[in-house]
């Protein structure tokens, strides 16, 4: 490694970052990145977005869900970024994560030579630290540095000094050092440094996150740490069970999965970020690092098909943590620790993702009443049960306590499992969740011979039956439709073949499909729903918000399922292939598509996408019958 004349000029300086001058661009022009151009790096407590320019733009220390060092994503380069990329710019020649593992590698080829960055974050259940290693392969490349800290969303600017050879940011409660061996300059509230990297060099830089009232954190050494997190990822890999047709996908979707979770509790985080936009430009931009009990019962059926029975297990006990207490207090979703409290706010001084606002942290959501959470949760812990998790006492008399105010609860209004924010309905999709609540609990207490009220519960499970097929069903187009008295649809009612409310083969839910194929799809990927005016006219908006989405690649999935489960395996396969198309170049999935402009949308990774992922390849190899949650013909009236 050789330094330029101004790294020189730097070493053994010490400064804060200031200066009255405009900020100059190291890489003047340089387009902001598509959701698909990054590449997510994690260490089971946060996580760091990587593009194909060589940039770190979203990271947030020390959790998943604390307030964000780099949010470059949200609000440009000056509202944090983490940038090493050669001078002469422009996006990465190759970029894969080392075998299976999580550790990127990133290459350029230049007309100078050749260069590769090696990103990573140790596994070490400390404090956090990130990991860049920049590798000279060929020849001699001009590659630039520049480290822009902006704590708090990017409003807050850190004090940045020199500390024993490290550099230090500190502001508030946060601070952040940097041990390399490159002098970086303080030049504009950037620190910045230009090196020149030939063939074998290879210059490390390792930050550190720590309370800045603690004391200084140890130094890491980086080439151990690579090798330690090689290690930790290939083993864990090792455990899976998949061996099937799609087994490259399936491995990184389950450490997409891995990735997401948030080691001391267990619980998964929906996805990494917040407030990537359903639609560019748009208003429906919403936190999503947070734990989705509607998430459970999927989740859990991917991580045990895939034999990852510890995690199942962590995910399971999590639930089970959040949810306990008073059953009417129950949220659809709770914090990475099991936190209730998630006020939504607006950061008004970010722009947004290409101009996408307003920027949210915290979820209102959280305090919708939804009917399907509790079928969702009870769904859940029966998968575990029946994937070989041991239950308790205490974990049935907490089912118990729940299938009770289901019962008492079944027939109110709701706000859906895609949480509108329009007038509650009677959501179809709502109902016949509570009624797999209802049948899950029936199920394991029949076969178990644990304690329950069978006969009320099985009363009361006939009567939700009745209505649904009696008011959530039009004769007329034989579909079952988004809510009672709607001619709208809903790419959840796909789901009901799955969770065995009525069997696969019944005209109505071959009509559904149907339907949904001609209303919902396009391009082939399907839409939650129409977001325009409900078709009666009587209801307007049915989720109160302006503006469009993209096709929901999890809804895309579930089609790919309920196809092959009524015996349209070919187009099921050829559907679900279609969709690993539309993963990035390192296998990862956001939570929408735009089949018009062919670009990720939505927050990135998506647990649930990369959930439908693994759970249609087990369908395809393993059958239809793994794809059902529960008995499809157990209840088929």
């Amino acid at each position: 490694m050789r330094e330029t004349r101004k790294g020189r000029e730097a070493r053994g300086t010490r400064e804060a970052e200031s200066g009255a001058d405009e900020p100059t661009d190291l890489w003047p022009g340089a387009p902001p990145s598509r959701i698909e151009d990054y590449a997510v790096v994690s260490d089971l407590q946060t996580a760091a977005l990587i593009g194909r320019d060589g940039s770190m733009d979203w990271l947030c220390l020390p959790r998943f869900d604390s307030s964000a060092s780099f949010a470059a994503l949200l609000g440009g380069p000056e509202a944090g970024r983490w940038r090493i990329a050669p001078l002469a710019g422009g996006v990465c020649t190759h970029r894969a994560y080392r075998d299976d593992t999580m550790v990127l590698e990133t290459l350029w080829e230049t007309d100078e030579g050749t260069v590769r960055v090696i990103d990573f974050m140790p596994v070490r259940q400390t404090q956090p630290d990130i990991v860049r290693i920049v590798e000279g392969v060929s020849g001699r490349v001009e590659m630039g540095v520049e480290l822009v800290v902006r704590f708090d969303y990017g409003r807050v600017v850190p004090w940045v000094r020199h500390s024993g050879g490290r550099w230090v940011a500190v502001a508030g409660p946060d601070s952040l050092w940097l041990d390399t061996p490159v002098a970086l300059r303080g030049e504009n509230l950037r620190s910045r440094a230009e090196i020149s990297v030939g063939a074998g060099d290879r210059i490390p830089f390792v930050l550190t996150w720590a309370p800045s009232y603690e004391p200084e954190p140890r130094r890491y050494d980086p080439e151990r740490a690579l090798a330690d997190t090689d290690r930790y990822w290939s083993e864990w890999v090792g455990h899976c069970t998949y061996d099937g047709r799609y087994g490259a996908a399936v491995r990184r979707s389950l450490l997409v999965l891995k990735s997401l979770t948030y080691a001391p509790s267990g619980g998964i985080a929906a996805a990494a970020t917040t407030s990537l936009p359903e639609q560019v430009g748009g208003p429906r931009n919403w936190d999503y690092r947070y734990c989705w009990l509607r998430d459970a019962a999927f989740t859990l059926q991917a991580l045990t098909g895939g034999g990852y029975t510890d995690e199942a297990k962590a995910w399971r006990d999590w639930l089970l943590r959040a949810v306990a207490g008073d059953p009417k207090d129950l949220q659809i979703m709770y914090s990475l620790t099991g936190r209730r409290r998630l006020a939504e706010t607006e950061l008004e001084w970010l722009p947004g993702y290409e101009g996408s606002r307003p920027v949210r942290v915290g979820n209102e959501a959280a305090g919708q009443f939804q009917l399907d959470v509790y079928g969702e949760l009870l769904d859940g812990l029966h998968s575990a049960r029946e994937a070989g998790l041991a239950g308790d006492d205490d974990a049935w008399t907490l089912q118990c306590l729940l299938t009770d105010h289901l019962e008492s609860v079944w027939r109110e209004k709701d706000s859906s499992l895609w949480e509108v924010r329009g007038p509650r309905q009677h959501f179809v999709h709502s109902k016949v969740m509570a009624w797999v609540g209802l049948d899950r609990m029936i199920s394991t207490a029949e076969r178990s011979g644990l304690s329950a009220p069978l006969d009320r519960w099985r009363a009361t499970r006939d009567a939700i039956h009745d209505e649904v097929c009696e008011r959530g069903f039009d004769a007329e187009r034989n579909t079952f439709t988004q809510y009672y008295g709607s001619r709208g649809l809903d790419a959840a009612l796909l789901l009901i073949p799955r969770v065995g409310f009525l069997p696969p083969e019944d005209p109505r839910v071959v009509g559904t499909v149907d339907a949904v194929r001609r209303e919902l799809c396009q391009d082939g990927f399907v839409l939650r729903y129409r977001t325009d005016a409900d078709p009666t006219g009587e209801h307007g908006t049915v989720d109160g918000l302006p503006g469009d989405e993209g096709a929901f690649l999890a809804c895309s999935f579930w089609l790919a399922d309920a196809l092959a489960l009524t015996g349209r395996t070919d187009e099921a396969r050829e559907l679900f292939e279609r969709l690993l198309e539309v993963r990035n170049d390192v296998g990862l999935l956001s939570e929408e598509w735009d089949p018009v402009a062919r670009r990720h949308l939505g927050n990135t990774p998506q647990a649930f996408s990369h959930v439908g992922l693994i759970n249609t390849a087990l369908t395809l190899d393993r059958g239809p019958a793994h794809s059902a949650t529960g008995s499809p013909t157990q209840s088929a009236r």
